[in-house]
């Protein structure tokens, strides 16, 4: 599996070569999000696989990234959505490296 840095990620994303998507519950999402990242929670993931991107590559997002390697690697194993990179870190890295953020500081 791929992984990507926060920077490395919000690079890609901002230029249009990447989708993140955060696979995180609604209310960690309501506390602390990334403006314009789509949410996805784990637990809904199977019931909404047409709602994930193919168009581009893909980073899957999450609290601190064990979440969203589980959720990169069966994206990876189920086929069809291309490139599929683990946000390293997570949220936690994403504000640690001074990325833009709403709400409560992760953690």
């Amino acid at each position: 599996m791929k992984v990507m840095s926060a920077s490395e990620a919000y690079a890609a994303w901002t230029a249009g070569q990447a989708h993140i998507v955060d696979v995180r519950e609604e209310l960690e999402y309501e506390a602390t999000s990334v403006p314009g990242v789509l949410l996805i929670p784990m637990s809904e993931l199977g019931e909404r696989l047409d709602e994930v991107p193919t168009d581009r590559q893909l980073v899957i997002l999450c609290s601190r990234g064990s979440r969203s390697a589980y959720v990169a690697d069966a994206l990876t194993s189920h086929g069809g959505f291309g490139e599929v990179a683990n946000l390293e870190g997570g949220l936690i890295a994403w504000a640690a490296a001074g990325l833009p953020y709403e709400g409560d500081p992760p953690g």
